[in-house]
């Protein structure tokens, strides 16, 4: 099933939207509660299961929904379709500061392998499902655990990373080593493993995290500098008693020192 073919655009820099123009008939799906606004002319449904394709029957749908439900997302995603004449827009946005990458994924080669909360919107026949990691470690240490979000399409896909966003296209062979919690999507070309982060002593005391993922081309890779896991640790910890004093001053480590009775 091919994908409509929807033009977009985004606004924002660091809490971006997402702009989806469709034109009549065409439709968009997106995660439940994404949507920001929506011309007149623009209906919507809520279905369960990927939404990506046409259901197989409630078995089907329920299917879709369990393996939704693993990757930690709604059960249900929502069609947005032009009913009216002419061109509408639609716009989505992310749910806490980072970019949203635009990816064709026709130039991907069909497939996305994502972090489980990255997925957006799609332009309609684009498929979400889990993807298992086939390796162990990777799982069990891997930072986003052992089930990521796969992608499969050759329309535009919409995901959210926190933070700032780097693109990297690895040769046949190429080895790049991420913190794992930075790894926000790859082509299904990509093999990914988990290795650790070096000695005893730098894995206790380095700061880096015990693993890294070790990434090997061929194959694209996005990565994301503020991971929201980093983000709400350190919300949750400014949040403690104590907290809120400034992070360079003497009297705020002390505080963290002895902070806990």
């Amino acid at each position: 099933m091919r994908c409509h073919e929807v033009d977009y655009e985004i606004f924002g820099d660091d809490m971006q939207i997402v702009e989806v123009e469709l034109d009549p008939s065409e439709v968009v799906i997106a995660e439940a509660g994404a949507m920001n606004y929506m011309e007149d002319g623009i209906g919507f449904e809520t279905r369960m299961g990927d939404g990506g394709k046409p259901s197989g029957g409630f078995m089907d749908s329920l299917l879709s929904a369990g393996k939704r439900v693993l990757t930690g997302e709604s059960i249900f995603m929502t069609h947005f379709t032009n009913t009216g004449q002419g061109k509408k827009r639609v716009a989505f946005a992310a749910p806490y500061p980072g970019k949203i990458i635009p990816v064709d994924m026709a130039e991907m080669g069909g497939e996305l392998i994502c972090q489980k909360d990255a997925f957006l919107c799609a332009a309609f026949g684009t498929t979400t499902d889990i993807a298992f990691q086939k390796k162990l470690g990777a799982g069990f240490f891997g930072g986003e655990g052992f089930i990521l979000q796969r992608l499969n399409g050759d329309g535009m896909a919409f995901i959210h990373v926190g933070g700032t966003v780097i693109r990297r296209e690895l040769r046949d062979g190429e080895v790049l080593r991420v913190d794992t919690g930075c790894l926000a999507a790859m082509t299904g070309s990509v093999d990914y493993n988990i290795e650790r982060s070096g000695n005893l002593k730098s894995m206790i005391f380095g700061g880096e995290g015990i693993f890294l993922a070790t990434l090997r081309g061929p194959g694209t890779v996005f990565l994301q500098s503020l991971p929201f896991s980093r983000l709400a640790d350190r919300v949750l910890r400014a949040a403690r008693p104590g907290g809120s004093k400034g992070e360079g001053s003497v009297l705020g480590g002390l505080g963290d020192m002895f902070g806990d009775r």
